[in-house]
């Protein structure tokens, strides 16, 4: 089974399919908690991910709301979700334009141990 994964490495930061997985869960849920517990990842690290994020842009990729009686939540600033749509596209024309060579990589590969 092959898998493509790109990451892109900036001077100050990193985005790459673990973020982006992060970012796709805050949107669908809208809490920072319950994306971090549907990659079983800690409450912890996914509020460190989000602030690495937020503190790397120009402007915060995520806004949040503390609970309480009104509730908390967090969501996807604009920012935020033109940076996922482009690491997005930039993985789909990747995938695309490697996938020749990807090919060749993949019948030049010894057989899988079992």
């Amino acid at each position: 089974m092959k898998r493509f994964f790109l990451r892109l490495y900036f001077d100050n930061a990193m985005v790459g399919p673990g973020k982006a997985e992060l970012l796709e869960h805050i949107r669908e849920t809208g809490s920072i908690s319950a994306a971090g517990r549907a990659m079983g990842m800690s409450y912890k690290r996914a509020w460190m991910l989000v602030e690495e994020l937020n503190a790397a842009f120009a402007s915060p990729l995520v806004a949040s709301a503390r609970g309480g009686s009104g509730g908390g939540g967090a969501h996807l600033t604009p920012e935020g979700e033109q940076v996922l749509a482009l690491f997005r596209e930039i993985e789909r024309k990747s995938r695309e334009a490697g996938a020749e060579e990807i090919a060749v990589l993949e019948t030049m590969l010894a057989p899988a141990q079992p």
